[in-house]
């Protein structure tokens, strides 16, 4: 149930942004997994191809970095084709 908030959430904030710059197709992003995230690049993958199957999003290429830092997972970049 969390790991499905947190997608949903992502997945809302890479549709704000890409609505804000009126992009015709999100091509990329780029997440960080912090220290406090229970998920590894595996587990968030996994989420990740559940949460964006049947989407707009299901196609993006994404890139995942692991952090020390304290945080769970943060959107670092989306990358738009106008």
């Amino acid at each position: 149930m969390h790991d499905s908030s947190i997608m949903n959430s992502l997945l809302n904030k890479i549709a704000a942004i890409a609505g804000a710059h009126e992009a015709a197709t999100v091509t990329g992003i780029r997440v960080r997994l912090g220290a406090t995230s229970h998920m590894d690049e595996t587990h968030f993958r996994e989420h990740w191809d559940e949460a964006a199957r049947g989407t707009a999003l299901a196609d993006v290429e994404v890139a995942v970095e692991l952090s020390p830092e304290p945080f769970g997972v943060m959107l670092v970049d989306v990358d738009l084709e106008t």
